[in-house]
């Protein structure tokens, strides 16, 4: 096998970032996505999953954060600070959380800009025609307001309209956060679906069921620390990650989070 297939499409190596040059967000975060992959980040609120994802697209300078140390590679090449419209250009595209879609735009609109860097209105039409033939439900909508379309909805708009700049790699943070289960659902087989097609994904998420079974290789994050990484199906049968992430006890019972003894969980894998 040569050299370049083994090569990830991203690597972050010993990354630090800070914000306002003082508070020290990450601390040394190692992590790969390998190309055609679905590796996930699990972890508390706090754990710097969504910091991570930041320092990856170029987008940290928003909110007063740098990489302070390590860096980003993407397939070999080093891109720590690029800034994000460049990400952009070299296939790095970011699916913010929060749904930030342009709501008095209506979906066509939403999806036109986010081709903005392609070459030319026949290549926008093209993929236009490639949107709505993975995503039916948004070509039934091209003429919605998109400030009116359900969470959901949104949410595929989001990553249909990420898709329209022919990115290599996708980064999501919490896609499906807020969602009713049947739309939880429709969103991950549209990912499993982009996944299929090649793409690499790089999801933060609290939903561990919904991540694990899409993902090949997870990474846990707390503190911002990688705790714990191995392939999805080990993560899945890690009695902490069950007990933790997928609310389940040793004899298969439901657990609520809340009795999770977090002592025990840091000294399982920190040692």
């Amino acid at each position: 096998m040569n050299s370049a297939a083994q090569t990830p499409i991203l690597a972050v190596e010993n990354l630090e970032v800070l914000y306002s040059e003082v508070i020290l967000a990450l601390k040394g975060v190692n992590l790969e996505v390998k190309a055609g992959c679905c590796t996930v980040l699990l972890g508390p609120n706090g754990a710097g999953k969504s910091t991570t994802l930041k320092a990856i697209s170029g987008i940290l300078p928003v909110e007063d954060g740098a990489v302070s140390a390590g860096g980003v590679l993407m397939s070999g090449q080093d891109v720590t600070g690029t800034p994000a419209q460049k990400m952009v250009a070299r296939g790095v595209i970011h699916v913010v959380e929060g749904r930030k879609v342009l709501r008095h735009l209506n979906v066509e609109q939403n999806l036109t800009i986010g081709g903005h860097l392609l070459p030319g209105a026949r290549r926008v039409r093209e993929r236009l025609a490639f949107i709505y033939e993975t995503i039916p439900r948004l070509a039934a909508l091209r003429t919605r307001t998109a400030g009116y379309l359900s969470g959901g909805e949104q949410q595929q708009l989001l990553i249909a309209r990420a898709l329209m700049s022919e990115p290599r790699l996708m980064l999501i943070d919490e896609p499906s956060l807020g969602l009713a289960p049947l739309m939880v659902a429709e969103i991950f087989q549209l990912l499993g679906r982009l996944k299929d097609q090649g793409m690499s994904l790089l999801i933060v998420e609290q939903n561990a069921h919904a991540a694990l079974g899409l993902a090949d290789h997870g990474y846990v994050m707390e503190g911002g620390r990688v705790v714990l990484e191995a392939p999805a199906s080990q993560l899945r049968n890690n009695e902490d990650i069950q007990e933790f992430y997928l609310g389940m006890g040793a004899a298969g019972e439901r657990k609520n989070y809340r009795h999770i003894k977090h002592y025990r969980r840091r000294k399982r894998w920190l040692g």
